[in-house]
């Protein structure tokens, strides 16, 4: 049990969490790569000057007619092109017919006067081609082109006449992400045992003049692809890079050109109703033509977006790593702000490594950890704590008031460590109940209301103790143990113990009224009051223990209660207690006395005004002048109402003579 309560056991949802990142379902590579597309158009759209695309809209069809357009319409569309600008002609217009109106020739002859490039598609169907596709040349380095990439069983071309006449032709497929979403595409296809390029790689292949292109492979799949005189685009394994889908074209309509294209590359593509469906981005809805464009702008434009191969690797072990030192944080009470800021660390650091390298790595699922890790870490702080607070609430529940078991709950850990037991500057008051014969023969064979009646006196004093934040160690018969500074700190405890003590004998005083109302004789009480170090916390046998305190200072405390009734006051306190309490409370020092069982004089004191004639009394007194002491004696007793019945007991044991060892010690003899 002790183990499966260690916030440690979140390293068993780590595993899970790892297990479940390894496998990678549906579910996780979907929110990831909405987490892509948020990181990939967070920049913002930008318009390019290097790529623009001319729509074949309703504008457009309607001043020219019904479609298809003849042939020799697209061929003057193409002429219009160039005359305005046009760096390079891409027509996204797939043709593997021939033209019904007989035109073909008419775009054969444009085409071998200026450069177009043209798509083709690839399939999976089993086709055989009357003639064969057109294929730039490729270069495959590393590795072999028959199983290299996305495989295809056979390419569909364009009509012959097309097919030798255009300055390119590549491949439009595309390849949607598990949601359906096209954030990659390939920039080249396997389509039987042999390379093909996008059209947009074929398109830079025909601007750059290269006869040919070049594939990287590595054991992993493919690793880039090349232009020799235009640069390396690094891929995916299966000759994939990511949309820059923040990158947008110049748009125009076929039918209202501008004067000037700039010497963009210019994208012909259908976007009149019922003409071809958009596919989804992520940022929106987008015609095929316009991710030709963006993936165009986006190599020329040297924007490489890219998710490397290490950076699952770096996920797990950023998870890791985080997961653990959150888990060891999770000890601290506010632990959970480091966790938070672990999670967005993970958060802005996916941001700034896609805004200064373009790398892809998701900061979603490591967050997700961290969070999940975290909560059952807590989840598992919150049982302990909850536990030790239960345990010390039954512990301290019948010690002190309410408040302070809520407070030792609050530190769980600081309070078992004071149940373990530690020495301690405590203040012990000591009380007895006087009366208690008088009071019971009251009662006669009654003992249930005798009983009652004395729960009824130990609450009366049990409410100043817990008011004033005391800890009642224990009930002895009709005695009363609390302590002041323990088992919460009490600065002030010498004068907290000595005001508990004194509201102790005014709520008795209270409790009488109600008895005598009752018809039963009242009674009294006597505390004794002493500071000093004291071992206090759970005392006993391994199967029976309480919370219980040790040492002379209790002792000494029961020893100074017991003197109450010699001196003839209600509260007797000690010399420490007295020192600490004088700039609070009128102090009045009693006598020096070696209460029983001890032989070395202790200065005892009561709470009651002091003068110049009582301190003349004392020091007769104490020199052994006792003749003198009775004359001052004398005289107190009729000036001095609040200790009249400690100068009469003085008094009575000045008449009995002093002893002949007398040494200003008086040697008690009894309790």
């Amino acid at each position: 049990m002790k183990k499966l309560l260690s916030p440690w056991m979140a390293l068993v949802t780590l595993v899970l969490l790892v297990i479940i990142r390894m496998a990678d379902p549906s579910f996780v590579e979907s929110v990831r790569l909405r987490y892509f597309d948020q990181l990939i158009t967070s920049k913002g759209a930008t318009t390019s000057e290097q790529v623009a695309v001319v729509n074949i809209d309703d504008a457009y069809i309607r001043q020219k007619g019904q479609f298809p357009f003849p042939r020799g319409q697209y061929a003057q569309l193409v002429a219009d092109l160039y005359s305005h600008g046009a760096g390079l002609v891409v027509l996204n217009i797939y043709m593997p017919e021939s033209d019904r109106f007989g035109q073909d020739a008419q775009l054969e002859k444009l085409m071998k006067q200026a450069p177009v490039i043209l798509p083709q598609t690839a399939t999976n169907d089993n086709i055989k081609n009357k003639y064969p596709p057109f294929t730039p040349g490729v270069s495959v380095i590393g590795g072999s082109a028959e199983t290299t990439g996305i495989r295809y069983n056979a390419i569909e071309p364009n009509i012959k006449l097309f097919n030798d006449s255009a300055a390119g032709i590549g491949v439009v497929n595309t390849l949607p992400e598990i949601d359906g979403v096209t954030r990659r595409v390939p920039m080249v296809v396997n389509a039987g045992g042999q390379l093909f390029p996008s059209i947009s790689l074929e398109t830079l292949r025909v601007i750059s003049g290269d006869p040919s292109f070049q594939v990287k492979v590595t054991d992993g799949g493919i690793e880039a692809v090349r232009i020799p005189k235009f640069g390396k685009i690094t891929t995916d394994e299966i000759g994939r890079i990511w949309i820059d889908s923040n990158k947008q074209p110049a748009v125009y309509s076929a039918s209202n050109l501008p004067k000037d294209f700039g010497g963009r590359i210019v994208i012909v593509g259908l976007t009149a109703k019922g003409l071809t469906n958009p596919v989804a981005t992520a940022s929106g809805s987008s015609y095929p033509h316009y991710i030709q464009a963006a993936v165009l702008d986006t190599v020329t434009s040297g924007s490489v977006i890219s998710r490397p191969e290490w950076s699952l690797l770096a996920e797990l072990v950023f998870m890791i790593v985080t997961v653990i030192l959150s888990i060891y944080l999770t000890r601290f009470t506010h632990g959970y702000i480091f966790a938070i800021g672990l999670s967005a660390l993970a958060y802005f650091g996916g941001f700034q490594l896609f805004t200064g390298y373009g790398y892809l790595l998701d900061a979603v699922f490591p967050i997700l950890t961290i969070i999940l890790c975290s909560f059952h870490g807590y989840i598992v702080k919150f049982l302990v704590e909850l536990r030790a607070k239960l345990q010390i609430k039954k512990q301290f529940g019948g010690y002190v008031s309410p408040i302070i078991v809520n407070q030792l709950a609050e530190d769980p850990e600081g309070a078992a460590e004071r149940l373990k037991g530690e020495k301690r500057d405590l203040s012990i008051v000591m009380t007895d109940l006087r009366g208690f014969t008088t009071l019971g023969e009251s009662f006669g064979a009654d003992v249930q209301g005798l009983t009652a009646v004395m729960n009824r006196y130990m609450d009366a004093l049990s409410k100043p103790v817990l008011k004033n934040g005391g800890c009642i160690i224990k009930f002895i018969g009709d005695a009363s143990l609390h302590v002041h500074n323990a088992p919460v700190d009490d600065e002030d405890h010498p004068v907290t113990a000595v005001r508990t003590a004194l509201e102790m004998i005014q709520a008795i005083e209270e409790f009488n009224k109600v008895l005598q109302a009752e018809g039963r004789p009242p009674v009294g009480m006597g505390a004794g009051v002493n500071t000093g170090p004291t071992l206090i916390g759970n005392i006993g046998a391994n199967d029976r223990y309480g919370y219980d305190v040790l040492g002379d200072s209790v002792s000494t405390a029961a020893r100074l209660e017991g003197q109450t009734k010699g001196y003839g006051v209600l509260l007797v306190i000690g010399p420490d207690t007295a020192e600490r309490v004088k700039h609070v409370y009128n102090v009045t020092q009693l006598d020096c006395i070696a209460v029983k069982g001890k032989t070395i004089g202790l200065h005892i004191y009561a709470i009651a005004k002091s003068n110049h004639m009582h301190e003349e009394f004392l020091s007769d007194y104490y020199k052994g002048d006792w003749e003198n002491a009775k004359k001052h004696c004398k005289t107190l007793i009729t000036k001095d109402s609040e200790l009249k019945h400690y100068y009469e007991l003085m008094l009575e044991r000045l008449n009995k003579g002093k002893p002949s060892d007398w040494d200003g010690v008086y040697h008690a003899t009894s309790k």
